[in-house]
């Protein structure tokens, strides 16, 4: 069964915090992704990991969000906001979720198929799985070129979401960030 938001207009705080933390997190595993190459080979194994244990927190989150998302309507577009918006919203948001499903599906077969282990500090998981290039090779491209798409994707949404405040003046990031007042008085 789907609930409906308590605030009609606004996400509620559980689908704002969900979205804020995937935001920073995927910023974070993001930053160490693209830095991999450049650590001291004495470190690299060290970085590598945190940026693979901070990707399947980051899964975890994005599945709780997906599951909440399931269950949660997400507040109407505010009746002002045109219909190019309207019919790209949905599909470019849809996008985004298989992305940030996707990305870490193939990061976990990477790093395993790298013969690798997931040290979570007290706890290492090893799947004694033997290294193999032919799997993990392709995997980490499909991993890296998704990741740019993702990122090139999640600043597009961005700039809409200024572009509906600073320019439209609606309501469209007010209801994703409570408190914000709208611009002007449309």
């Amino acid at each position: 069964m789907t609930k409906s938001n308590p605030q009609p207009g606004r996400y509620g705080p559980a689908a704002i915090a969900l979205h804020w933390i995937v935001f920073l997190l995927v910023v974070g595993v993001g930053w160490l992704g693209l830095l991999h190459d450049d650590w001291p080979r004495a470190t690299q194994a060290t970085w590598i990991n945190r940026h693979a244990v901070l990707g399947l927190i980051l899964f975890a989150l994005v599945l709780w969000r997906l599951a909440y998302r399931w269950t949660h309507t997400p507040p109407d577009l505010p009746p002002d906001v045109g219909e190019f918006s309207r019919r790209l919203s949905y599909p470019a948001h849809l996008l985004l979720y298989a992305l940030l499903v996707a990305i870490p599906v193939l990061g976990i077969v990477t790093f395993i198929w790298h013969g690798r282990v997931f040290d979570f500090g007290l706890v290492k998981v090893d799947f004694h799985v033997p290294r193999d290039r032919a799997v993990f090779h392709p995997t980490e491209d499909w991993h890296g070129w998704l990741a740019y798409g993702l990122f090139s994707l999640a600043g597009v949404h961005a700039l809409a979401a200024l572009w509906h405040h600073f320019v439209r003046k609606d309501a469209v990031l007010a209801r994703m960030i409570p408190g914000l007042p709208r611009i002007g008085g449309k």
